[in-house]
């Protein structure tokens, strides 16, 4: 092989290293996430956990539906103010974040693929998303409290 076809592969294999990360998964099929079951307020939700960098990324992107009482769950490393938008979601949400004691400190609701960015009021170690409206269908506000949280995140 001469040096010139050396020279473009190396190019183009640099240039391919440097590429960002796409968020959807190449497949095209939402992330297969571990399910935990919580008690907020009192209601039984089955949540999917995203407690890695990249799977707090996708969430839940390129959804188009979400079962009744089921939602996901982004775990952090540390309490923290949060913010959530919804790039490249297509269900309406409502998110409550949650502190490290296990106690909401707001909800708020989300409409799809708006990039306002939707903060938490306080440190959150927490973020739950569920269907638009399920927190206020069950009078679930802030200061209720939420029980079977997993550990803080490692990442």
């Amino acid at each position: 092989m001469s040096v010139r076809p050396l020279a473009a592969l190396f190019a183009f294999a640099c240039a391919l290293a440097a590429a960002p990360v796409p968020a959807q998964p190449a497949d095209g099929k939402p992330q297969a996430l571990p399910i935990t079951r919580l008690k907020v307020g009192g209601h039984a939700v089955d949540a999917e956990v995203a407690a890695t960098p990249h799977e707090r990324q996708i969430g839940l992107m390129y959804r188009f539906n979400l079962p009744a009482d089921r939602g996901m769950l982004f775990v952090f490393p540390r309490p923290e103010p949060l913010s959530f938008w919804m790039r490249n979601t297509y269900i309406p949400l409502s998110i409550a974040f949650i502190d490290a004691e296990g106690r909401i400190l707001n909800v708020e609701d989300m409409a799809p693929r708006d990039e306002t960015g939707v903060p938490s009021r306080g440190a959150a170690l927490y973020a739950l998303e569920m269907r638009k409206g399920w927190f206020a269908d069950r009078g679930v506000v802030a200061g209720a409290r939420v029980t079977g949280l997993p550990p803080a995140s490692r990442q």
